[in-house]
């Protein structure tokens, strides 16, 4: 006596979602790898990328996979977790051996402190949305279609508030230059 009973009970449900996920995770990993790593063209950012869509999507599976709409899903949250990632400051980080001095000031592609200053400025007096439109277009290099999927607007009013915004910030650095200039 006082020896435990071992019982068997027939798989639950639980069970059979946790397979079917396994299943398509294990099927389509190398696929998914494959998309992000055409994103990002880095191969461990993009196993990064997948493992967090794959974590996302098992939170989802039941709802996702009852549509049958998984590999749609999951291809929308890695362009998501992707542009999301070259968002994030850390990203546009560059790792040196041995740090600066001094910062460089007038070299190429590099605007010295006044320019820099100046074009904040300028970005300052736009409002959000146009603000926002520049930076993702110009400054992140975005498309006008993803910029408009991340900001859900259409493209029209992409192209329409980014055209406004530039007319601005030329109009205000113009006149930062003109003031500028007589000052000197």
């Amino acid at each position: 006596m006082g020896g435990a009973v071992l019982e068997v009970t027939a798989p639950t449900e639980s069970t059979d979602v946790r397979s079917a996920f396994r299943a398509y995770a294990a099927s389509r990993r190398a696929d998914l790898r494959r998309t992000a790593y055409l994103l990002c063209g880095d191969w461990y950012l993009a196993d990064d990328l997948v493992q967090d869509a794959l974590a996302k999507l098992y939170v989802h599976w039941r709802r996702v996979s009852a549509r049958d709409e998984v590999d749609a899903y999951v291809r929308r949250m890695l362009v998501n977790g992707f542009l999301a990632s070259r968002r994030r400051a850390w990203r546009r980080e560059i790792a040196s051996a041995e740090l600066p001095d001094e910062p460089a000031r007038g070299s190429a592609g590099s605007p010295d402190d006044g320019t820099r200053d100046m074009l904040r400025r300028a970005l300052a007096q736009l409002s959000p949305s146009q603000r926002t439109i520049v930076v993702l277009r110009y400054w992140d290099d975005l498309s006008v279609e993803q910029t408009a999927a991340i900001l859900g607007c259409s493209t029209g009013n992409v192209k329409s508030q980014a055209a406004r915004g530039l007319a601005h910030l030329r109009a205000a650095l113009s006149a930062a230059v003109a003031a500028e200039g007589g000052q000197r």
